[in-house]
């Protein structure tokens, strides 16, 4: 028992350390780099995320062209900030997508082998684009608004905010399993608490980097932290198909890069269209 306890202590504090260090990362990259280079770091996430993902689809047995699927993956972002920069060419984005989904099938035309996965191969290519390259691209499309960088701050901060919350107030309360056959060690109650957190943090936060109304802060609070937890419940479903524990071993008592960018995938094109919208 308190072996278990020792362990607990060990993984959260470590987790804590690595999240600090990596708070004061963001907060360079989203404040003090120009749009450009913004740009760049997302297309470098995207394209690790990526090569990730293919890498958990070949434990599974399944052939990808994942050099050519990382390389899409990371133009997404690049082709957005073009056509953000340069409003005469903002149909690059739609024309990347449909090129790379006619490339996705011809290229299934030159294997040599006598395969049966072909639609498998070009489903979960295609699948990999919008999941991770068109999703996390929408950080571009948030940094170009008017007051970008703080909205972007917010976005990050409320989602992980809920992480935090449900991991924190999973492990002290938690009694009741979520979604065992999916994710073994959330709960309802690290559920419910980082919903709580994520309403919290959203309210204070909120009323400092953006000017949205108590309303729509809670709005935005309780979607972010509703998307974020569904974002990271997909890619444990994703990594338990395959067989894996985490996606990669970049991080420290967090794993890989689509490990830490997996509850920011929805939530940035809902948050997107929610500020577009209202």
């Amino acid at each position: 028992m308190e072996n278990a306890i020792g362990d607990s202590v060990s993984k959260f504090l470590q987790r804590a350390i690595v999240s600090l260090v990596m708070i004061f990362f963001v907060a360079v990259i989203v404040y003090r780099l120009p749009y450009a280079a913004f740009c760049l770091v997302i297309a470098g996430l995207v394209a690790c995320g990526q090569l990730e993902f293919f890498k958990m689809v070949e434990n599974r047995g399944i052939f990808v062209y994942k050099y050519f699927g990382t390389i899409m993956g990371a133009l997404i972002p690049i082709v957005i900030f073009i056509g953000m920069s340069h409003t005469e060419l903002k149909n690059l984005e739609p024309m990347l997508i449909v090129v790379a989904s006619l490339l996705a099938f011809t290229m299934q035309f030159t294997r040599r082998d006598k395969a049966r996965d072909h639609l498998v191969s070009m489903a979960l290519t295609l699948f990999s684009l919008f999941y991770i390259g068109w999703f996390f691209s929408f950080f571009v499309k948030l940094r170009a608004l008017d007051n970008g960088a703080n909205l972007v701050a917010f976005l990050i901060i409320v989602t992980k905010s809920t992480d935090m919350g449900a991991y924190v107030i999973g492990n002290l309360f938690g009694r009741t399993e979520l979604l065992p056959r999916i994710s073994p060690k959330k709960t309802k109650e690290g559920t419910l608490g980082g919903i709580l957190v994520s309403l919290a943090v959203a309210l204070f936060l909120g009323r400092l980097l953006t000017g949205f109304s108590d309303m729509h802060l809670l709005t935005i609070g309780l979607l972010m932290a509703t998307l974020g937890q569904v974002g990271d419940l997909a890619e444990s479903l994703i990594k338990r198909d395959c067989n894996v524990k985490d996606s990669g071993t970049y991080f420290a008592g967090i794993g890989g890069v689509l490990d830490l960018i997996d509850s920011l995938l929805f939530t940035a094109p809902v948050f997107y269209f929610y500020v577009k919208t209202f």
